[in-house]
């Protein structure tokens, strides 16, 4: 299941700390599979779950212990009343309860009839763990439009590709102020793919060119025109290749026309482009789900350079605002 490292303008743990994150998503998932499969096969699913309160199971990705020094550290600076300063960064005040965004909780409204049937609730129930991941940290959150969670495409990406595989979806970037939304990053281990999607009717056909615009034809509709999808794919391989100079990345960028059911004729496509339609995308598709590589450096270094430059907008949690609102006021209370 790729990582979704950024959703539109949400905000995101994977900014916060890139090197953590990813590994620390891996290894909870696997370890959660194996915990699920091994009851499957002994039978004792009804036992594992049965322990806990309507079927729910909660594993944390930290000891308890090392939450708590993670989480309460000891408060510095602007917000001690005696105004004496000290060195290092400032941290914010922990409120009383916090919500441990470390927690996957799993519910089995039914018995799985197949380990097939098991896995495939398993990787729904991940996907919106993953959503709430990429739309929140421990204190701020997004809000995150309810069709992100039936978004055909964005499911697609991560419960299909690799642990390894770091999806951006609908990225914005701000570039000299002037916010700028793209379709998909997609970083794997080697690369990273700028995918621009062209689809619509089965079987419809999109006929290419440098123009402007593009025709699509289709054999129970009248030709219509299509905006150039080039236009959309170019700009987003510049502002990844910009930003990759920028912070010394090496890693190649592919720029990708994607059509999964249906077809693309452009003879004189430009050199840099890849087109994936019904006829090429499934030898694609393979290919990139046999990648077995771990997690790279460079594509670490890639991921943190993109997340540098997209637009956040957030939220703080609840217990947070209640806590600021009270450390606030004990600034201002008379000695």
């Amino acid at each position: 299941m790729a990582q979704l490292i950024k959703m539109q303008d949400y905000i995101s743990r994977y900014e916060q700390d890139i090197y953590r994150y990813p590994t620390q998503f891996a290894r909870l998932k696997k370890q959660q599979w194996d915990k699920l499969k091994a009851a499957y096969n002994a039978g004792e699913l009804d036992r594992l779950y049965s322990e806990h309160t309507e079927s729910e199971t909660q594993v944390k990705l930290d000891s308890p212990q090392e939450d708590s020094k993670r989480l309460f550290k000891k408060v510095k600076g602007i917000f001690r009343r005696t105004g004496k300063q000290e060195s290092g960064a400032e941290e914010l005040p922990m409120p009383n309860q916090i919500e441990d965004p470390n927690v996957f909780s799993l519910r089995f409204p039914f018995r799985p009839a197949s380990l097939d049937e098991l896995k495939q609730n398993f990787l729904n129930q991940l996907l919106r763990f993953q959503m709430k991941w990429g739309s929140s940290t421990l204190r701020e959150k997004s809000f995150v439009d309810q069709s992100f969670f039936l978004d055909e495409r964005l499911r697609f990406f991560l419960q299909r590709f690799p642990d390894t595989f770091l999806v951006l979806y609908k990225p914005i970037f701000l570039l000299k102020k002037a916010p700028v939304e793209v379709e998909v990053i997609l970083l794997t281990p080697v690369d990273a793919w700028c995918i621009t999607f062209l689809e619509a009717e089965e079987d419809a056909a999109f006929i290419g060119s440098s123009e402007r615009f593009w025709v699509r034809r289709h054999h129970k509709h009248p030709d219509k025109k299509v905006l150039n999808p080039l236009l959309g794919a170019n700009r987003m391989t510049n502002i990844v290749s910009q930003l990759f100079e920028l912070y010394r990345v090496n890693m190649p960028i592919k720029k990708v026309i994607l059509s999964r059911n249906g077809y693309v004729d452009y003879p004189e496509a430009p050199y840099d482009i890849t087109i994936l339609d019904k006829r090429t995308f499934p030898e694609w598709f393979e290919r990139m789900r046999a990648i077995s590589s771990p997690l790279k450096a460079q594509q670490l270094k890639g991921a943190q350079a993109l997340l540098e430059y997209c637009q956040t907008t957030s939220s703080l949690r609840p217990e947070w605002e209640a806590e600021y609102n009270q450390t606030d006021g004990n600034q201002h209370a008379a000695p």
